[in-house]
């Protein structure tokens, strides 16, 4: 079974920096049609480059996705771009620390609407497009189209200053399934990544800044080192591609095992 994507058409939402920005350039690496899709016009500008040749194989879309006429906008420019889309993933994530005691921190719904409603809005949305390619050409029994959504291991830890996140991300992991079961009679397979600690540019901003956070990273995972943003693309493209074709509804896991150890230090239960 391959795991090539070359030829197939992308969308990768957060692609201006960190892992979305990996997962981008490692699918035109592999000879995929990505269209980078970030609400960051300078960072895509800087990325792309200003000017998009008809052939390329990298276009820019600018716009914020939480709404649904700039995510309409986004399937038009993908569309008249390559043609078609056969990959879509999810890679716009948010992440805040909050007061878990603060009854007026809104950051439970902003959380919501960035890590859950919008991956949810573009999942229908494209879903709709895969589904009438493959009625376009027959209903060959192929595969439609793939969706990998970007998660997190904090949907299964705990941690008071993360409520929101954690809730956003478990949320996450619950519309996969569900998005997998509805979708799964159409033959489009929704898949997710759930990380831990990677070597982004915010990560590598926070342990220039305290050094102790690189040491508390790598003493509870039992593979001691961070992950590169480079090992989760490799990870979204084994979802993305037919290697993963009798995967669907699963939350793949990528943190070096620090799911697995239990924080109490004494054996006692």
């Amino acid at each position: 079974m391959s795991f090539s994507i070359a030829g197939k058409t992308a969308v990768v939402t957060g692609a201006a920096n960190g892992v979305g920005l990996a997962i981008a350039r490692h699918f035109v690496a592999q000879g995929a049609k990505v269209m980078f899709a970030d609400i960051d016009e300078e960072k895509l500008i800087d990325e792309i480059g200003e000017t998009q040749e008809d052939d390329s194989a990298a276009r820019w879309f600018a716009g914020d996705l939480r709404e649904k006429l700039t995510v309409a906008n986004l399937l038009s420019a993908t569309i008249d771009a390559f043609d078609r889309v056969d990959i879509l993933v999810n890679a716009s994530r948010q992440m805040m620390v909050t007061d878990p005691l603060d009854a007026d921190d809104e950051s439970m719904a902003v959380l919501l609407q960035q890590n859950l409603l919008t991956s949810l809005r573009l999942s229908q949305v494209f879903a709709n497009r895969m589904i009438r390619q493959a009625d376009e050409a027959g209903g060959d029994g192929k595969l439609a189209g793939s969706i990998v959504n970007l998660s997190s291991i904090a949907a299964r830890r705990t941690h008071p200053e993360l409520l929101a996140y954690s809730v956003s991300a478990a949320a996450l992991d619950q519309a996969t399934r569900s998005m997998a079961v509805a979708l799964a009679a159409h033959r489009i397979r929704v898949n997710a990544v759930a990380f831990g600690s990677v070597m982004s540019a915010s990560l590598k901003g926070a342990i220039r800044d305290n050094s102790e956070v690189r040491d508390d990273i790598i003493g509870h995972t039992p593979l001691s080192r961070i992950a590169s943003p480079g090992e989760v693309a490799e990870a979204v493209q084994f979802l993305a591609s037919e290697g993963s074709g009798f995967m669907t509804g699963q939350i793949l896991t990528i943190d070096g095992g620090r799911t697995l150890i239990d924080v109490v230090d004494c054996a006692a239960h």
